[in-house]
């Protein structure tokens, strides 16, 4: 039996929340501040292989909060998912690595962010949405100016 006759397989294992980390520097001051705090959020994916046909996709963000120069609070997580991907071209695995697999991941790692800025006695910060297909582009285009003239690098 051959295996050009096998059907691409795309499933999710599992998501879960891998690391999560909450910093609030300067409590309990900071919460008689009453000026408007700034946001700044950091993110980035990652992916694995785990086993055979078996993969990790990681998005982590990075919520920091200040109010003037000081840190209201700190917020780093990752939530993870865990995939089985079979009979699908090499050339599309980035894309499914990098797109398809955050699109799954990102809403839980939204949740859980808000969730735990509300506990910890703030107004909850919703993120965004993010178009990863976009973000993956901009990656590539970016590591495609790096490369040293007379390299070849895939689209």
């Amino acid at each position: 039996m051959s295996n050009q006759n096998q059907d691409p397989v795309f499933a999710i294992q599992r998501t879960y929340l891998k690391d999560l980390s909450l910093e609030i520097p300067n409590a309990p001051q900071i919460f008689l501040e009453t000026n408007q705090p700034a946001v700044e959020i950091q993110l980035d994916v990652s992916s694995q292989g785990v086993a055979d046909g078996i993969f990790e996709t990681a998005v982590t963000v990075t919520v920091t909060t200040k109010v003037g120069d000081k840190v209201a609070f700190l917020v780093e997580a990752k939530e993870a998912g865990i995939f089985e991907i079979r009979n699908v071209p090499e050339e599309q695995m980035p894309l499914i690595l990098n797109v398809v697999c955050p699109n799954v991941v990102y809403p839980y790692l939204r949740a859980n962010v808000a969730d735990v800025i509300q506990r910890a006695g703030f107004p909850p910060i919703h993120l965004q949405e993010i178009n990863f297909e976009a973000l993956y582009q901009q990656r590539l285009q970016q590591m495609q100016q790096e490369q040293k003239p007379g390299i070849y690098v895939p689209n």
